[in-house]
């Protein structure tokens, strides 16, 4: 049956093209007046002919194309059997990253007039707004509001959600105004995206009054409660208003919402932000006592607050009921408990707790390594600090700029030069190039060993490399010039620092003041100190 529809559609095409076209052949073929060209020329006749032919022969290879589709094939094979392929290749395509083939798939079936449904659309989407490409998910949806199918809620969720998350708050505003304008009634999970979105912009009274209406309706379970008020509460928080964030906790436990651990991470969290950890405690203890667990999420936000006091016994402390609760702490928990210990010079214990890591199978990313080297670094160890670099390749991971900046900086505060500017060398063999970091403590280390002829050196290698030289570099090259002497080149850099519009510290000010002192030019002590009063009003 098939094959015959095929066979009389075919017939119906060739026979219409010639009848659409016999009567212009004859026309053409007729010789015109006036005409010297195409009087009697042979080749125009079969030019039209040609031009005829494959005209008809596109037209033929779309109608069986259509029909290919259209109908049931010899093999067995059927549209919804194809169609259904298609579809779930596409929704693979998505999952697994390859976008360009999946739109590639999407556009062939749309040539052939085979529309995929929403929720192929939605894979798609979703698709292009985690991978970044979010003008190429709205004229996706522009594209099914032309040609269909009609986007859903959770198409217009799912771009909202994109543009939140890349920071285009009011990109996600404009679009809930559009899904209400096409008809699209908004459910639960717009409005937490929504309220999600004023509390980053800082819009707390229009997230309060939207989060107001979504609890007036009672047809909505007590759980999609909790999560609205949660997300409202984080935005206070963040933003600094403690007492509004207690207030709706007050108004979710008078409501009877039932806490979950959620909840609870985002009040400890809110009032670790406020380096409050009396409330964190209490709240933590409510916690438990309610039976609910706390993650590793809540022990990290502890510890990091706890760290950045300069509380590290108590961190360390906190680290141990951790692991008595049977919580097992992840990079994040070490990396922290790392950095803290480092910035308050126990070194030794940073070091046991990286090995602690490596115990437990746990690779430490190169972060860590760096902190540690950093550490042995500033304490004066630099022979440990390379110790911990050679383990550190050992496990697979590979220095990097951080390292060797901390190393070269080991050697510079322990007067090794040499050793500094050989480590320099070692970092372009391995295929890492000095960064403006480097080449400060370099043209630090030079002039104040008296060799500001070096540190003139490195700051031309600079210029030559791209890199352009900051306050820092400057003002090395200012005291450098100043213990050698020779005052004038120190004020020509001084005008060269003003001349760029360098944004100028005190530093710069002192180190000539007190050359100036020591020189007995007290008018051009007075004289800067003008400048500095008229440049920091």
């Amino acid at each position: 049956m098939a094959h015959m529809c095929r066979t009389y559609a075919h017939q119906d095409i060739v026979a219409t093209v010639c009848n659409q076209y016999k009567l212009k052949t004859k026309n053409w073929l007729a010789p015109k007046n006036g005409s010297d060209d195409d009087k009697g020329h042979p080749n125009a006749a079969f030019n039209i002919l040609d031009a005829m032919l494959k005209d008809s022969l596109e037209r033929l290879k779309t109608m069986r194309e259509s029909i290919s589709w259209a109908h049931i094939g010899h093999n067995g094979g059927t549209l919804e059997a194809d169609y259904t392929k298609q579809v779930i290749m596409i929704r693979d395509l998505c999952l697994e990253g390859k976008l360009g083939v999946a739109l590639w798939l999407w556009n062939k079936m749309m040539q052939k007039y085979v529309t995929p449904d929403v929720l192929t659309h939605n894979y798609l989407v979703n698709g292009l707004c985690k991978s970044g490409d979010l003008e190429k998910a709205d004229w996706l949806v522009r594209d099914m509001l032309y040609r269909g199918p009609s986007p859903s809620c959770a198409t217009y969720n799912t771009l909202m959600k994109g543009y939140c998350v890349s920071n285009n708050v009011d990109k996600a505003l404009d679009l809930f105004s559009t899904m209400t304008n096409s008809g699209i009634m908004p459910n639960r999970v717009t409005c937490n995206i929504l309220v999600h979105a004023l509390c980053k912009k800082g819009l707390l009274e229009k997230a309060r009054k939207l989060v107001g209406e979504i609890l007036d309706d009672e047809s909505e379970p007590k759980t999609s409660n909790l999560i609205t008020s949660t997300i409202l509460m984080h935005g206070c928080f963040k933003h600094g208003d403690v007492l509004e964030a207690i207030s709706l906790w007050e108004e979710m436990s008078q409501r009877g919402d039932q806490m979950d651990v959620v909840a609870y991470n985002v009040i400890i969290h809110g009032f670790c932000l406020s380096h409050n950890i009396t409330p964190a405690y209490k709240y933590l203890s409510d916690m438990l006592k309610r039976g609910l667990i706390p993650d590793v999420f809540t022990y990290n936000t502890l510890l990091s607050l706890l760290c950045k006091e300069g509380k590290v016994e108590e961190a360390c402390y906190i680290h141990d009921v951790m692991l008595k609760m049977g919580v097992h702490p992840d990079q994040i928990s070490y990396k922290i408990l790392i950095r803290g210990l480092c910035m308050n010079c126990d070194i030794v214990k940073a070091n046991e707790f990286l090995h602690l890591m490596i115990e437990k199978s746990m690779v430490p990313e190169t972060l860590i390594w760096n902190t540690i080297i950093d550490g042995y670094g500033r304490c004066g160890n630099i022979q440990k600090a390379l110790y911990i670099r050679d383990q550190m390749v050992t496990f697979g991971i590979l220095p990097n700029i951080y390292t060797y900046n901390a190393l070269i900086h080991a050697y510079v505060k322990g007067g090794k030069i040499v050793q500094a500017r050989i480590l320099k060398k070692e970092m372009l063999l391995d295929g890492i190039f000095p960064d403006l970091v480097t080449y400060n403590l370099l043209v630090g280390a030079a002039c104040n060993c008296g060799h500001i002829h070096s540190g003139v050196q490195l700051h031309d290698e600079m210029l030559r490399r791209g890199y352009n030289p900051d306050i820092i570099t400057y003002t090395e090259l200012i005291k450098g010039y100043c213990m050698k002497g020779k005052v004038e080149e120190a004020e020509k850099i001084f005008v060269k620092i003003q001349e760029f519009g360098l944004p100028i510290d005190h530093v710069p000010y002192q180190v000539l003041m007190k050359n100036y002192f020591k020189m007995g030019a007290l008018d051009n002590v007075y004289d800067l100190y003008q400048i500095w009063l008229r440049t920091h009003k």
